[in-house]
């Protein structure tokens, strides 16, 4: 299986260095000192991870003897010191063998105090070494802009926040982007990359922990770097270091931990810590995905309010056989859509023991499928051929196909209600009444919706929905921004450029619709039920 992991840091494989530029790196950052290390004369710890990442940005070269990396990737999960790493190397191209007269080094970060981390970084290490603090003037006054200027030739390192249009005209020769999966915006990234382009041999370093949700700028870069990484594109300019699980890697196993965390082995993070913070995690579910964020550096698909613990889901994974629900009594929510999002269909089984089935269909317009391939980076094709969706001839999603199902379902099964939204099916659910389908209006606003979501949030972190493990329903689970409004939970999505939540939705309306009428006991009722979560 293709893996993101950088297992050039620790093979000890060679390393190219023509002209001994990475060497010349690693010996300067050595001679540097730190207030907080622990090595003799308080020498710059570079452990032997950071030195072969070092390495392997300096010392790869072309034919004309100018460095192939220009850009750096660097994730690795919170506690591993990329920051003392990336102000380190600013240094280098401040005042060190990688300086260029008059150059601008920049800490880009999402607001002053953050882009202030490295700055003081930096800073620090200047102060603890009389050779360096002669060549360098520190310009740290809380009312002006954060500058280190070098003496030698005017090259300058500035901490910058927000304002992208402020940074237009400059012409960077080293940026540190730090933790950009909190940026707010595109305008300084965009500012500083066209900038970078007017000198040549520049080095942009993007330091940070993995985000959440699908969408913004970090989402975007992280996604296109990881394909470098699993080479599945070859851009030999950009250098992918990124620390994160694989798929089959257990958050709470501490070999998972050691795996992510290249410092820890090293004395940082404190492994005691993440035993605490995993203990409380593993009974948390908020606490839980701050810690595979943070703590493991995975970028989580779903939301930085998400509303479902998407780990219980995933464990009430069954086979269930559609013909033993037959004998049960059936629920249906309709999320239609005519084009744009999915249209979904997803029943509710009520089971004896309070426990309930649900089963989605999903429908999507056949031509929009290679489209929503590039935007999405999601494997529409593949679910087709699998099953999991069925992708209707032409531009749009006739309502026929989806009444034609409807009328399947209600056929073979004990339909009590058919939940649709009035606003996009009312035409076709009022032919469908009239045949003698249980048709019922469930209208797309809070005073509904909101009970409904808290039906479903209950039954899945509650464990008691089951489900056959469909992807694309789960992709839309996750895919959920929980919204609290007048203590009622609204559904939104994380993503709200190319997310998709139809299923979701259409759940909760068939699952609260089967509290509601009372067939079955509510989810709120059915025994092993634990409170409400919202996280």
């Amino acid at each position: 299986m293709a893996s993101t992991y950088p297992e050039w840091v620790f093979d000890n494989s060679p390393i190219p260095d023509p002209l001994g530029h990475g060497e010349r790196a690693v010996q300067f950052l050595r001679r540097l000192r730190h207030p907080a290390s622990t090595e003799p004369k308080r020498a710059f710890q570079l452990d032997p991870w950071q030195e072969r990442i070092v390495r392997r940005i300096y010392g790869p070269r072309n034919a004309d003897g100018s460095r192939i990396v220009k850009e750096v990737w660097l994730q690795v999960p919170r506690g591993n010191r990329k920051t003392s790493l990336a102000a380190a190397l600013a240094l280098l191209h401040l005042i060190g063998p990688e300086r260029v007269p008059a150059g601008q080094i920049i800490f880009a970060a999402s607001d002053r105090e953050q882009a202030g981390i490295g700055f003081r970084e930096a800073a620090e290490i200047i102060r603890q070494d009389a050779r360096v603090a002669a060549v360098t003037k520190v310009y740290d006054a809380n009312n002006a802009p954060k500058t280190i200027r070098s003496t030698r030739d005017g090259s300058t390192l500035k901490a910058v926040s927000s304002d992208g249009k402020a940074m237009h005209g400059t012409t960077p020769t080293f940026v540190l982007a730090d933790e950009v999966h909190v940026w707010k915006g595109r305008d300084l990234w965009e500012a500083l990359r066209s900038g970078m382009t007017k000198r040549a041999g520049g080095l942009w370093i993007t330091a940070t922990t993995a985000g959440r949700g699908r969408e913004g700028l970090a989402y975007d870069r992280y996604s296109y770097v990881r394909k470098i990484a699993l080479g599945e594109i070859v851009n030999p300019e950009i250098l992918p270091v990124i620390f994160e699980p694989g798929e089959d890697d257990d958050w709470l196993d501490e070999a998972t931990w050691h795996k992510v965390n290249p410092g820890l082995s090293y004395g940082y993070p404190v492994l005691s810590e993440l035993r605490t913070k995993a203990t409380e995690a593993r009974e948390n579910p908020s606490e839980a995905y701050s810690f595979r964020q943070y703590a493991l550096n995975e970028w989580l698909g779903n939301s930085t309010a998400p509303l479902f613990n998407m780990d219980t889901f995933d464990a009430r994974r069954f086979d269930n056989d559609e013909a033993d629900l037959e004998a049960l009594d059936c629920w249906v929510g309709v999320d239609y859509a005519s084009s744009g999002d999915l249209s979904a269909i997803v029943a509710a089984w009520a089971h004896p023991d309070g426990q309930i089935t649900i089963k989605p269909w999903f429908y999507v317009q056949a031509e929009t499928l290679e489209e929503r391939e590039r935007l999405e980076g999601l494997p529409y094709k593949q679910w087709v051929r699998d099953g999991l969706i069925e992708a209707v001839p032409g531009p749009v999603v006739p309502q026929q196909v989806v009444a034609d199902k409807i009328v399947e379902i209600c056929a073979r099964h004990n339909v009590q209600e058919v939940a649709y939204d009035p606003h996009k099916l009312q035409a076709m659910a009022a032919e469908l009444y009239t045949d003698g389908l249980p048709m019922v209006q469930f209208r797309q606003n809070l005073t509904q919706m909101g009970p409904a979501n808290g039906e479903l949030v209950r039954a899945v972190n509650g464990r008691l929905i089951r489900h056959d493990g469909n992807a694309v329903l789960r992709r839309h689970f996750e895919g959920v921004y929980a919204v609290e409004r007048n203590g009622l939970i609204w559904q939104d999505k994380a993503d709200k450029k190319h997310g998709h939540i139809d299923g979701s939705v259409a759940a909760a309306m068939a699952v609260g619709r089967l509290a509601l009428s009372g067939g079955n006991s509510s989810a709120y009722n059915a025994p092993g039920a634990g409170g409400l979560y919202v996280f």
